[in-house]
């Protein structure tokens, strides 16, 4: 039987182990390889990047030792879609293999800028009111101090990193099949998401689903399906 391996990048603040409930759900001809960023999980004694070329970097020296000759695909939700697209115009510049597909979640197209304020810089009280009306942080994670000491750092290097991107135009856009996923009520998206057409030269395919930004959470097995179809009928 063909592999294919599916290498899962997470949202601001999240770790490794948001896809871990994927791997039941998938197909066994698909390997589950979620990153992990620095200084969170398994990774939690390693310096946070606020950065994201430094976390594209962190990423690939990740996924290098698995490129293997094996085929292989992207997942990315929220800052995970600014890796997986960074990450793969990298592969292409070295030459290495790039991904069959590409999964993008709950983002805009990378050269849209979001009209909304910059999160990281505001005060801890305003950073847990908008984390709520983002959804995927609990209000007592929110409520919790210890926690709040511990997470909080994460989030806002994230937060940052994803609000100061600055994106260059490429020298050549990508050849795979694009997957855009969004949510029906996340304010973070708008009729924009179609732009996305614009960074393939292949087939753009467009999926939303009921809920906010994290509507992930809420449709795990009907997205896994999706992946699991999407990728075996490229085996």
């Amino acid at each position: 039987m063909k592999k294919l391996k599916l290498f899962c990048f997470p949202y601001a603040g999240g770790s490794s182990i948001v896809y871990e409930k994927w791997r039941k759900l998938l197909t066994p001809s698909i390997e589950l390889i979620p990153i992990e960023y620095p200084g969170r999980g398994r990774r939690f004694a390693s310096p946070i990047c606020d950065n994201i070329n430094e976390v594209v970097e962190d990423a690939f020296q990740s996924i290098k030792t698995h490129l293997d000759g094996t085929s292989f695909s992207f997942f990315g939700h929220s800052m995970g879609t600014l890796i997986a697209y960074e990450l793969s115009h990298k592969l292409k510049q070295l030459d290495c293999p790039t991904p069959i597909h590409i999964f993008f979640s709950g983002r805009l197209a990378p050269h849209l800028k979001s009209p909304y304020k910059a999160f990281h810089i505001l005060s801890d009280v305003e950073f847990k009111e908008e984390l709520l009306k983002l959804g995927g942080t609990p209000l007592e994670a929110l409520e919790n101090k210890m926690w709040m000491s511990i997470f909080l750092p994460i989030l806002r290097s994230d937060f940052k990193a994803v609000e100061s991107y600055s994106y260059s135009k490429k020298d050549d856009i990508l050849d795979c099949e694009f997957t855009i996923l969004y949510g029906d009520d996340d304010y973070l998206i708008n009729d924009n998401i179609y732009e996305w057409q614009i960074h393939t030269r292949n087939k753009c395919t467009f999926l939303n689903f009921t809920g906010g930004h994290f509507f992930i959470d809420e449709h795990t097995a009907k997205i896994v399906n999706t992946i699991n179809k999407t990728l075996i009928s490229k085996l």
